[in-house]
């Protein structure tokens, strides 16, 4: 496999691991609950990103975990979930977060996401406001954006362009070249401030999954879905609309996203709490975790969304 080998990593990270189908299809979950029942708090759902898998709340699961009930969930097409053909984009694997829940969770829960995990987070409080007890936000992207910065008269030129660089097979072509060690890893520290932060566990993390039967179509149909206008609804529409809390973190030294956006996205919701964390980039929560998981527990304590 192009010279990668799996680490050896610590499972008790990630809480106990079980197999979920939805649709017929297999995914995977973790959980931690509190050693005591007197800690139960409203549930925490994590949610990750493109190119990761719930693994990648390794220093998150177990912190949260230890004051209220705590799940990961792998996304279908990613991390250790199957690889289907499916229309991909935050409206259908909110559907997967939202079946997840009715059938593990059941009661109203807090649902943190980062990047893409972000916008699916904000799209389950959207679209299922009876689940969500409250939304964080490591990183927010907004498909509408795309929309305002293309003027009309040249948007068909623009969809044709996307259709030539989106073919399936170059995508494919471009998956093989991407997932090798050496890629992953110069990208990985384009997303972290602190390049000491991509450790091998990091690599495992984001290799692992890449080398899965039919990781390479789920590439290829996620690519191609990220690039349509109805990959998810409006950040700032939704935004508008959510009355659980809100918080939205964000890296300052994102590359991937830019922090900006952060004050746009306030200025239509003025009850987001916004904080911005120095050197930090698009993944705070694995980049920066103490701090992350002291900034989400004093929030969760400050609504009432955490006892004990």
């Amino acid at each position: 496999m192009n010279g990668y080998r799996r680490q050896r990593v610590e499972p008790y990270r990630y809480g106990i691991q079980r197999e979920w189908c939805w649709r017929g299809w297999q995914s995977r979950y973790s959980f931690w609950r509190p050693a005591f029942a007197g800690q139960r708090g409203s549930p925490v759902i994590l949610l990750h990103g493109f190119g990761a898998s719930l693994r990648h709340w390794r220093y998150n699961l177990q912190s949260l975990g230890n004051y209220q009930p705590t799940y990961a969930l792998d996304l279908m097409g990613l991390g250790a979930a199957e690889k289907p053909i499916a229309d991909y984009g935050a409206e259908f694997w909110a559907a997967q977060v939202h079946a997840f829940w009715q059938g593990m969770v059941e009661q109203p829960a807090v649902i943190v996401g980062n990047s893409i995990g972000a916008l699916i987070a904000l799209t389950c409080a959207y679209r299922y406001p009876q689940m969500a007890a409250g939304v964080v936000m490591l990183s927010l992207p907004d498909p509408a954006l795309r929309e305002e910065v293309i003027p009309r008269a040249i948007a068909p030129l623009v969809k044709a362009v996307e259709q030539v660089f989106t073919a399936p097979w170059l995508l494919r072509a471009l998956f093989y070249t991407v997932r090798r060690p050496a890629i992953v890893k110069r990208w990985a520290q384009l997303a972290y401030a602190n390049p000491r932060c991509v450790d091998d566990e990091l690599l495992d993390i984001l290799l692992t999954p890449a080398y899965d039967c039919q990781s390479d179509r789920a590439f290829v149909q996620i690519i191609r879905a990220m690039s349509r206008t109805d990959f998810g609804p409006s950040a700032k529409t939704m935004l508008k609309t959510v009355a659980q809390p809100l918080l939205l973190i964000w890296g300052k030294q994102d590359r991937f996203i830019p922090p900006i956006l952060s004050r746009q996205f306030q200025q239509v919701q003025p009850t987001l709490e916004v904080v911005e964390l120095d050197h930090s980039g698009h993944c705070p929560h694995d980049e920066q975790p103490d701090r992350v998981n002291g900034l989400l527990l004093d929030w969760l304590r400050r609504h009432d969304l955490l006892r004990g």
